[in-house]
């Protein structure tokens, strides 16, 4: 049995469905456009850490050149001191 809806009702659940059908495309872009915002922004930051983090491994590896050349320049004018107090 068939029963009679008021057109204003239908009318207004067309028009809803109609808005939400419009809008999807938009909602779609919206939520493409913040994932990749987002998923540059961590990379972003991943580089910056890296970077950083690359920096001072980079510093440690100086100071211990320096450290390995001073050490080497000691023990070498040491030796030569010592031949020359040998031979003096």
């Amino acid at each position: 049995m068939a029963t009679a809806v008021n057109e204003q009702i239908t009318d207004s659940v067309t028009q809803v469905n109609t808005k939400v059908v419009g809008e999807t495309p938009a909602m779609a872009m919206g939520n493409l456009l913040m994932s990749t915002s987002q998923a540059l922004a961590n990379a972003a930051h991943n580089a910056t850490t890296a970077q950083q983090q690359a920096n001072v491994t980079w510093q440690a590896a100086t100071v211990q050149g320096i450290n390995s050349l001073m050490a080497t320049g000691s023990a070498v004018i040491g030796r030569s001191a010592e031949e020359i107090i040998e031979k003096g």
